[in-house]
């Protein structure tokens, strides 16, 4: 019986429309708008409520810094601007100690390159000893070179393979630290500069063609001043 009743064709659903005389209201609610905007009424008066129980319930007597530190603009509260906390003077001593900081760091990376390069510079040049051989004929010579061919083999295998991980390593390491510094050398290059461009004096960017040696970087060139 349900593939027969399944079989006659039947009148698609079809929702209901709003009345001819509501049509200013725009589409009729149905039941799962309603949900959602009961949820979104009750949401609000719960918040409303939590924070009436808050005021009815504050302390008086208490005190925290952002009663100071913010001010209301159309009902939002927002922080003190921190855009002018430090002077000139406080700026240029925090950039001053950073340069340091970074001096101090490419200079120890540097003793330690140094260091570095001397451990695998020994390990390179490992004194050989040589011997000289004399053969009277061809097949004798042929015989002492095969001979030390083959002694020349045993000792590159007697070589243990951690040894030569370390080795590999060391060396990766050595490069790793030498990018490092470039890094370092340019960033301190960079602050430096910005710390000559803040002080006191008149001065001016070069265009490319008043460089004799054009650069990626900008160029800077001082006013010259009599000293008293």
């Amino acid at each position: 019986m349900s593939s027969l009743r399944n079989a006659v064709p039947r009148r698609p659903y079809k929702e209901r429309a709003q009345p001819q005389s509501r049509k200013k209201f725009g589409l009729l609610e149905k039941h799962k708008d309603y949900i959602e905007r009961a949820k979104a009424f009750h949401k609000k008066e719960d918040t409303l409520r939590k924070l009436k129980e808050k005021a009815a319930f504050k302390n008086p007597d208490e005190f925290y810094f952002k009663m100071i530190r913010t001010r209301t603009v159309d009902g939002v509260h927002k922080q003190e601007s921190h855009v002018n906390k430090y002077t000139a003077e406080k700026l240029m001593l925090m950039k001053t100690q950073d340069a340091g900081y970074i001096l101090q760091k490419m200079q120890s990376e540097k003793r330690k390159i140094e260091k570095l390069t001397a451990t695998l510079h020994s390990l390179d040049n490992q004194p050989s000893n040589k011997h000289f051989y004399f053969a009277e004929d061809r097949e004798e010579a042929n015989e002492i070179l095969s001979r030390s061919s083959k002694r020349l083999v045993a000792s590159s295998e007697a070589v243990p393979d951690s040894i030569k991980r370390k080795t590999i390593a060391s060396y990766k390491e050595l490069e790793a630290r030498r990018s490092r510094v470039s890094e370092l050398e340019k960033l301190y290059m960079d602050m430096t500069l910005q710390q000559e461009l803040r002080k006191k004096g008149r001065k001016r960017k070069l265009r490319e063609d008043e460089l004799a040696n054009p650069t990626s970087k900008p160029v800077y060139k001082w006013r010259a001043e009599r000293k008293r």
